[in-house]
């Protein structure tokens, strides 16, 4: 790495941690009544969705996050002499791990990017060994982190994102024509918002601000275990050439895929530092477990650097990686460590409604599940 990339490189968060953190225990999960049929409504409204697109198009995309925009390959690295309440699962010790990474956007289809929505980024860190996994991936060696670019989810729980889905449903095959229309409309009303200082979640799902995926920072937004305490993950920029890109406006034009287009460019090149950091649950009143809706409070408790993700220049969207991540690689949160055991009501839809989606995308598409275990898996 370029030593002026390694100068320019300090970390945002504190290095500083509070002086209580809630210990991990089974009791902190606490089931919502009726909490089954409504996962099971979930699930099979999401599988509807799927079937309808798998349809129009005779091709099984995610159900979400459809539309991949890089594919990378990198350098997973623990930082070394954490302090011992961080130092936990995955983060016991130093180590470096190969890493995958690829940035999506929400919808369940493949649209232009003109069509801007919130964007998501998937790691899975390969290689761990003598770790015990959840029990649906044990034998596995890998633990997955699945974020999307704000700190909250759109939903306290399942009940209230099946509402969003049901909606969602009765319009996923509105034209292409029909969906520029609403996220051009809710780009300029949130902008309207964001000039008095605030903003709208709502319509940030519909007409995310047409910025750079880079320079983003993405948060697993609902918690899970972390060895003996519970917290939060985010990914934030952290090399000087990703944190100059966050806010800057990517010219889509009539691009289909602009956003491709931006992020391999910038990798025939360049050298990207991103930042892993955790917050700790301090407080189960203020940082519910089952309300994935309520931003943990960083005044509470901040969130810490444990790690970083180093990706060299590489072609970020050959055709090989493309056919390997978009057709047969899954992430999922509860592809895990049991020491980072994913919680709270949504955690717990998503372990029956990813089962659903990954299941019916490989069956339809007659393509491979697979899990890779070591870097030489992942294609150039």
């Amino acid at each position: 790495m370029p030593f002026a990339l390694l100068i320019s490189m300090s970390s945002a968060a504190p290095t500083a941690l509070p002086d209580f953190y809630v210990p991990y225990s089974d009791s902190v999960e606490v089931r919502i009544l009726d909490e089954e049929n409504t996962i099971n409504e979930l699930t099979a409204a999401m599988r509807g969705i799927s079937e309808k697109l798998n349809d129009r198009s005779r091709h099984a995309a995610r159900t979400v996050h459809a539309k991949s925009h890089g594919l990378l390959k990198g350098v997973f690295e623990v930082y070394k002499n954490l302090p011992a309440v961080v130092s936990q699962g995955l983060f016991a010790k130093s180590q470096a791990y190969p890493v995958v990474m690829r940035f999506s956007t929400n919808p369940g289809d493949i649209l232009p990017d003109s069509i801007s929505t919130p964007r998501g980024l998937a790691i899975k860190i390969l290689g761990i060994e003598g770790q015990e996994m959840v029990p649906e991936h044990a034998g596995s060696a890998t633990q997955d982190f699945v974020c999307v670019n704000a700190p909250v989810f759109s939903a306290p729980d399942a009940a209230g994102f099946l509402e969003q889905v049901k909606t969602l449903a009765d319009h996923v095959t509105d034209s292409q024509a029909i969906k520029q229309i609403v996220s051009t409309a809710a780009r300029v009303t949130e902008s309207a918002i964001e000039s008095t200082g605030h903003k709208s979640g709502f319509l940030l799902g519909f007409g995310h601000p047409e910025t750079h995926p880079l320079g983003e920072t993405f948060y697993t937004q609902t918690p899970i275990r972390y060895g003996e305490y519970i917290a939060k993950v985010c990914i934030a920029p952290l090399s000087l050439n990703l944190s100059e890109l966050a806010g800057q406006h990517v010219a889509i034009g009539d691009r289909f895929s602009a956003l491709r287009d931006t992020i391999v460019r910038f990798f025939e090149t360049e050298t990207a530092v991103w930042e892993v950091r955790v917050q700790l649950c301090t407080n189960l009143t203020t940082m519910p477990i089952e309300d994935a809706s309520v931003e943990w409070p960083e005044s509470e408790s901040p969130y810490f650097p444990v790690a970083s993700i180093t990706v060299h220049p590489q072609n970020a969207y050959s055709a090989e990686r493309r056919l390997y991540f978009d057709e047969r690689l899954s992430f999922n949160p509860w592809h895990a460590l049991a020491a980072h055991r994913p919680l709270g009501n949504i955690m717990r839809a998503r372990r029956q409604v990813y089962a659903m989606s990954t299941q019916y995308r490989h069956s339809a598409n007659g393509q491979p599940m697979v899990e890779p275990k070591i870097a030489s898996d992942i294609p150039d």
